[in-house]
């Protein structure tokens, strides 16, 4: 669970990042959540964004994406979302510490 700090930290992080995953008009499927994984295999901290013709909530889908693939949900602007996990071995992001 990510403190608003560390929230804060990883929104700041990912201003500069490009959307990895899309999510179209089918919704979350397999492969988006695929994608995801593939994603986090390079990179813990990815952007995604949700299409205007999805029937579902751009929340409710970011929630879905990351419990799939096993990440944390970072925040929600808009149509984009944040996504956070670090690797496993050695994490490149270091975070604010916990209090």
């Amino acid at each position: 669970m990510l403190t608003s700090k560390q929230r804060a930290y990883l929104t700041g992080l990912s201003n500069s990042l490009n959307p990895i995953v899309q999510v179209g008009m089918q919704g979350v499927t397999p492969e988006v959540v695929k994608s995801a994984e593939e994603a986090f295999n390079t990179h813990e901290l990815i952007k995604g964004t949700v299409q205007k013709n999805v029937p579902e909530d751009v929340r409710a889908c970011a929630e879905t994406i990351a419990e799939r693939s096993r990440s944390e949900l970072v925040t929600v602007i808009g149509r984009k979302f944040i996504l956070y996990k670090p690797f496993r071995e050695k994490p490149v992001i270091v975070l604010p510490v916990k209090k």
